[in-house]
């Protein structure tokens, strides 16, 4: 009669891992946005911060490449420092949840909503 309650067990477990996968996320995800990364283009003259959650922090360029005939360049190396740090940013993430997963017992390579 209760034969099918025999994973009763498993399914206590799954739940205690799913809640501390719940309160470490929560936990990560602070942790995310204090964590900096740099990307830079035009051999660093332009460097852009982001967060590891892809949000701009900070952009440094340097005063050398300020030249009203350049401005377009300018322009495409201050793109490409923000999209070098964006593209950071993606891979530190994805890092801390494959060490998160890792940490609960689960798929290295699974994939969790970020």
């Amino acid at each position: 009669m209760l034969k099918g309650l025999g994973g009763l067990g498993d399914m206590a477990g799954m739940m205690k891992k799913a809640q501390q996968m719940q309160t470490r996320m929560a936990e990560l995800q602070e942790e995310m946005a204090s964590m900096m990364v740099e990307g830079e283009a035009g051999a660093g003259l332009v460097k852009a911060t982001c967060s590891a959650k892809g949000e701009l922090k900070g952009l440094d360029i340097d005063p050398s490449i300020f030249n009203g005939d350049d401005k377009e360049v300018v322009e495409d190396l201050i793109l490409a420092a923000i999209k070098d740090a964006q593209a950071k940013a993606a891979e530190r993430a994805q890092h801390e949840m494959a060490r998160l997963t890792e940490d609960l017992g689960l798929p290295k390579d699974m994939k969790l909503p970020f």
